[in-house]
């Protein structure tokens, strides 16, 4: 297997179309990001305080203690943007094997953090991108705010390995780390031995990947010091439809 350690190449946001329908994938400044957004710098940083305070994720296989998120999913159809009632995130066991098959109600977003005119400009921006990608009549979208901490010594950002989400597009934005080493990031094509690994450290910079040609994982983190943690935003971008489970009832 070919893993290349180099630090990512930046892709400046006007070559990101190209860049996925190339690469796969796209690694993004924060003021790219800006750039995307439409949106100043201080805009998004306001945003961060809402990774304050997460609720534990009480779903963890692996007995942890360290994984905290809320998830709020919405739809996009051209330039509008509409939540969706709170709703269960699922996925197959054939995309997470470790978690998947099962109905997991998390807390909802902060209506606070979803009626932000940012994080609206950020969702907006970002299906712009992506329509350049795919042509589609609605995306459905998924966001997952999530705190990795070191509570027990140790934090698992993707404690089923290295996957797929099952959906078409997927956004990692670094939010913020603080007193940690590890949480590198590493993507593989879906179709071969050739990898890059990196490590995100500005906050609102962006990771984002065609999910049917990458796999992506992040390496555990370890406190520099007593404690430490690991704040993302993964936004996931669906064109058929919400994955649901057969069975399910919404709230």
């Amino acid at each position: 297997m070919t893993l290349s350690s180099l630090l990512p190449p930046l892709t400046p946001a006007k070559d990101l179309v190209q860049s996925l329908r190339d690469d796969g994938f796209a690694v993004v400044s924060a003021q790219d990001v800006t750039q995307i957004a439409h949106v100043g710098l201080d805009q998004l940083r306001n945003l961060t305080q809402f990774w304050e305070g997460l609720p534990r994720d009480p779903y963890l296989k692996d007995g942890g203690r360290y994984r905290f998120r809320r998830h709020s999913s919405f739809e996009i159809k051209g330039a509008s943007l509409a939540t969706v009632p709170h709703r269960a995130h699922w996925q197959s066991v054939n995309y997470n094997a470790l978690h998947g098959g099962i109905e997991r109600w998390f807390e909802p977003s902060q209506t606070e953090l979803t009626s932000d005119p940012a994080w609206h400009a950020l969702l907006l921006g970002l299906t712009h991108i992506l329509d350049g990608v795919k042509q589609v009549n609605t995306w459905f979208i998924e966001a997952h705010q999530f705190r990795i901490d070191t509570t027990d010594g140790i934090g698992r950002p993707t404690p089923e390995g290295a996957h797929r989400d099952g959906v078409d597009f997927v956004a990692v934005f670094l939010i913020n780390r603080v007193n940690v080493k590890g949480g590198e990031t590493r993507i593989f094509s879906a179709t071969g031995s050739t990898g890059l690994r990196f490590t995100l450290t500005e906050p609102w910079s962006l990771l984002l990947m065609n999910d049917e040609r990458m796999i992506h994982e992040s390496t555990p983190i370890q406190p520099l010091g007593q404690y430490g943690y690991r704040d993302t935003l993964v936004l996931t971008f669906r064109s058929n439809g919400f994955q649901d489970s057969p069975n399910s009832i919404q709230q």
